[in-house]
């Protein structure tokens, strides 16, 4: 069987896109900080799917993360078809009050460690049998500028411009992307972001809440389609086609009432 190497599938929705795949009979490799949960996870996947795991043990935001997962791939002969670049985090709040360094870092992981790693990944997929794919997840937040949360909702927009450019490079290499836009989703993202204390903000979360279950089987289906962008939700979907058509202006007055702490 082939492998699904999946960053940041300790929780969330690289959590439930694991349990996506093993229930599609997939291998998984799990790639995160936490030993515990990531140990966790995987005793659950070979339980109840009965399918083979492993974990490694990495800050995917390291300058070095990209070469230690696709070494560590090769030199265990992992037939990896599946790519998802899920690890990712965002911050709430204005730029100018927010830590540099922590916006650096946010920046590096969200963009710069997921081209690292899809390029130094893409020599394996190559490898196997058949068709391979990359789930490259970005945010509803992609579509428009987002204040209060400006440098976040940038990194996203890079990573959709990014998937849906390579879209249609590999497609001769025989490699289908996917990029996975999802909004407000039943995570800790608000509690990582610092944004608990933005009452609109985590009003507007609850009300379009989707769980993470949910998200990943609709990124799934659409990734073994081919689809070059999944959207998961219709208020998600409509949010975005607002944004694409209404006056910029318009979008971000109402998003700074939604996003303003």
């Amino acid at each position: 069987m082939a492998y699904a190497l999946i960053t940041g599938g300790s929780k969330g929705i690289g959590k439930a896109i694991a349990e996506s795949l093993a229930q599609r009979k997939y291998n998984i490799l799990l790639v995160a900080r936490s030993e515990n949960l990531l140990k966790e996870n995987a005793a659950v996947l070979e339980k109840k799917f009965g399918v083979k795991t492993d974990i490694l043990v990495a800050d995917v935001s390291t300058d070095d993360a990209a070469k230690k997962i696709s070494d560590w791939c090769v030199s265990k002969n992992y037939d990896v078809s599946i790519l998802v670049n899920n690890a990712g985090y965002g911050l709430g709040g204005a730029f100018s009050k927010l830590s540099l360094e922590e916006q650096l870092n946010m920046m590096h992981l969200n963009m710069q460690s997921l081209v690292q790693l899809t390029y130094m990944m893409i020599p394996v997929l190559k490898k196997t049998q058949g068709k391979s794919y990359i789930l490259n997840v970005a945010s509803t937040a992609a579509h428009q500028a987002v204040p209060f949360l400006g440098v976040y909702s940038a990194t996203k927009a890079f990573v959709l411009s990014f998937s849906r450019a390579i879209h249609h490079e590999l497609k001769d290499e025989n490699i289908s992307v996917t990029c996975l836009c999802p909004g407000p989703t039943d995570t800790n993202f608000m509690t990582r972001a610092g944004m608990n204390s933005f009452k609109n903000a985590v009003k507007q979360s609850e009300r379009f809440n989707m769980t993470p279950e949910a998200v990943a089987e609709i990124a799934v289906k659409a990734l073994f389609k081919g689809t070059p962008e999944i959207i998961p939700g219709g208020s998600n979907k409509a949010g975005a086609f607002f944004s694409r058509t209404l006056p910029k202006k318009l979008v971000e007055n109402t998003l700074v009432g939604i996003y303003k702490p």
